[in-house]
């Protein structure tokens, strides 16, 4: 009977350490939502623990996409590029149906379907993923001319036009940046980069031009103090609640902006409240964590045994990285404040489902690709 190696047998469990992290980082989320929630859900539905409770549903669903991706042989998932693309377009069409598309404060992002609600723009994240990975991997070699991108970039380009128009500009940017780093890193050279980038940032200043809000917004960024009752006032909140932080926090549970100051402190502005309860120091081992699952995937994607597993986890990580960063950025005051949520963190549940399955999918790359301890 052959014997197993220490090497191989940790080959075969993956990396352990990723969906470790991931789930703890879920559950401190949760903590800090009801921290954040508590007072504006005893208003708003009678009960402290209304975002916490659909947080915690969300998260047990996660758990349960997350195991079975897990241990689902990530190459299986060719054969459902096709259907999910459908499946996603449909979904980001069905937001614009009476009846069936829900509207919060001018936006159609959502899918009411009886009590639940869908938002089908995180769903099209990963229906880009799959569909760059298995394109890619189908034939590398055409990614080095510009016509082997153009289905990729018809593919994104079109999720993006169906966001934009709900309209969601930040996550069109992230979807936007998550396609063109995929096809960077699966070998896109840098004068078709170039050729890309330079119209990409000038359609963003024409949709900001476009909006008043948007251009409000940049206004506000600028110069919050301008207009500290109206579009500054977010993110002076913010800088409020970061500040009162200073290097350790007021403590867990104690935050005074959530106390119907800061907009939003459960879901985009989380940030805000976690930096003002755990101060400075808390921070830098909050986004250690971060980091690490950051690292730990692109570690596996580098180690990946195929190009379709090694553009799966690229895209699996850059998306969490991306929103992550942007959200930092935002919540700090360094970019025009925009509306995404902090992944994993953030109340929502569709982006925390999708996003635990998507920690699964990266696991069971490592499990097939090589040593990653």
């Amino acid at each position: 009977m052959k014997k197993t190696t220490l090497k191989e047998a940790r080959k075969e469990s993956g990396d352990i350490f990723l969906p470790i992290a991931v789930l703890l980082l879920a559950v401190i989320g949760t903590v800090f939502i009801y921290s954040a929630s508590k007072y504006s859900a005893q208003k708003t539905y009678g009960d402290a623990f209304y975002f916490v409770k659909k947080q915690v549903i969300g998260v047990l669903l996660g758990v349960v996409a997350m195991l079975f991706t897990c241990f689902y042989d990530y190459k299986k998932l060719k054969k459902f590029t096709l259907p999910v693309a459908i499946i996603s377009f449909v979904l980001l069409g069905l937001v614009f149906v009476p009846g069936i598309g829900v509207e919060n404060y001018g936006a159609k992002r959502w899918i009411g379907l009886g009590g639940i609600t869908l938002q089908p723009s995180e769903i099209a994240k990963f229906a880009l993923i799959l569909f760059c990975a298995s394109y890619i991997s189908k034939n590398p070699q055409r990614i080095s001319k510009f016509k082997g991108i153009l289905p990729v970039l018809l593919f994104g380009g079109g999720l993006c036009l169906m966001i934009i128009l709900e309209p969601n500009m930040s996550i069109t940017v992230c979807v936007a940046v998550l396609m063109i780093t995929m096809l960077f890193s699966a070998g896109m050279k840098l004068k078709h980069f170039a050729l890309l980038i330079i119209p990409a940032i000038a359609l963003g200043v024409v949709l900001i031009i476009a909006e008043p809000y948007r251009l409000n917004r940049l206004t506000a960024f600028l110069n919050p103090w301008s207009s500290p009752k109206g579009e500054g006032y977010q993110l002076l909140q913010s800088l409020y609640a970061l500040g009162s932080g200073g290097w350790f926090g007021v403590g867990i549970f104690n935050s005074r902006q959530k106390y119907a100051f800061l907009p939003f402190a459960e879901s985009d502005f989380i940030l805000s409240v976690i930096g003002e309860e755990i101060g400075f120091i808390g921070l830098l081992l909050f986004f250690s964590l971060l980091g690490f699952i950051i690292y730990r995937g692109l570690k596996i994607a580098s180690r990946a045994k195929d190009v379709f597993g090694f553009i799966l986890a690229v895209g699996i990580t850059m998306i969490f990285g991306i929103q992550t960063v942007v959200n930092a950025l935002v919540v700090t005051g360094s970019i025009p404040p925009t509306g995404l949520p902090l992944p994993l963190v953030s109340s929502g549940n569709t982006s925390i489902i999708i996003f635990m399955a998507e920690m699964g999918v990266l696991f069971n790359v490592s499990k097939q690709g090589s040593l990653t301890f």
